[in-house]
């Protein structure tokens, strides 16, 4: 397969909006889940939100509500938009994918996703 490309990260005031984009996540065959995550840590990451096949998507509870995940499989692309944005969520975003059916309770798990991008960068300034 070939690769994630993430890119739309950038630096914005507290209350402000982004939207990121990762190409090449819908051409793959046998893909189930799409995710973005967030670098907590250098070795840590937590999920943010996924979308299926279906378009189900599943949402971390502190961006309920502010960030919308979604995906253009003509284009084979995933989204993330990420509205009223606080300084407690900036970080490198990751989008992921996996080829491995998840429950609901393991979608934002990112030790269940395999293919990865480079990141980009989120920075909220209050």
């Amino acid at each position: 397969q070939g690769k994630l490309v993430e890119s739309g990260g950038g630096s914005v005031q507290s209350g402000g909006s982004l939207r990121l984009s990762c190409l090449g996540a819908g051409y793959w065959p046998g893909i189930a889940h799409l995710g973005w995550f967030r670098e907590v840590t250098e070795k840590e990451r937590e999920g943010v939100a996924s979308i299926d096949l279906y378009d189900k998507t599943t949402y971390a509870a502190e961006v309920k509500g502010r960030f919308t995940i979604s995906q253009d499989n003509g284009l084979g692309a995933l989204y993330l938009q990420l509205n009223s944005l606080k300084p407690e969520v900036s970080g490198t975003y990751y989008c992921a994918a996996t080829r491995r059916d998840l429950p609901l309770s393991s979608r934002l798990g990112p030790t269940n996703y395999e293919f990865w991008g480079q990141g980009t960068q989120v920075t909220v300034s209050s």
